[in-house]
């Protein structure tokens, strides 16, 4: 697959061939779904436990007389009916994990680096130097190349500072190294941006 190489001011810089065993897989949702699943659960934090009778460090004396004082029959400070006694039925102790082989996980990213490609909504630019790194002029040359309402871009081994910064006020614009691409974020963004750098590193990650 071959797409037009672009520069910030949406000049033309040639021409890219694209590997297609990356970029021109048939996207599954099956497998798109799957891989987006794993990502959300691994990201949840663990629940913690509620502290519940047992647990409680309160006095264990037996409250009043069993007969003869006019209220009712408690044993000690703990129950859960008192402020600071234990909670009744609490939450328990969770830890939140899924697992999902490896050749699904890659198939997954190559499935959603395609659909990008194949929909039209891949942009691959030269490079993302930005001039002081003013959101300014950035503002001014995102509009040319058509980024849409969301865009996550992707560069090399290391983020440009002069674009992450100038990019770091812009709702809907996301930057990411090139080890950090993941299914979750390339596929809630509209469109998606590499840097030639970006499809050398993410080609190698699969041939390698």
């Amino acid at each position: 697959m071959k797409v037009e190489i672009k520069t910030l001011d949406a000049q033309g810089g040639g021409d890219l061939e694209l590997n297609d065993a990356v970029f021109g897989v048939e996207p599954r949702a099956d497998i798109l779904h799957r891989v987006v699943t794993w990502q959300l659960v691994n990201r949840r934090a663990p629940a913690r436990a509620t502290r519940e009778r047992s647990d409680v460090a309160r006095t264990g004396k037996k409250f009043g007389r069993q007969k003869g004082g006019g209220t009712a029959r408690h044993g000690d400070r703990r129950a859960p009916i008192f402020i600071g006694g234990g909670k009744a039925h609490g939450a328990r102790a969770r830890v939140f994990s899924a697992s999902l082989n490896k050749k699904v996980r890659q198939l997954g990213l190559k499935m959603a680096l395609s659909s990008k490609a194949q929909g039209g909504q891949l942009i691959v630019v030269d490079n993302l130097d930005v001039p002081e790194g003013k959101t300014k002029a950035l503002v001014e040359r995102l509009g040319k190349l058509g980024f849409g309402k969301s865009a996550l871009v992707i560069d090399g081994d290391a983020l440009n500072v002069s674009f992450a910064r100038a990019s770091s006020n812009l709702e809907g614009l996301n930057v990411l190294p090139a080890i950090g691409a993941n299914v979750y974020d390339i596929m809630r963004h509209e469109t998606l941006v590499l840097t030639k750098a970006a499809v050398e590193k993410l080609e190698a990650r699969f041939n390698g």
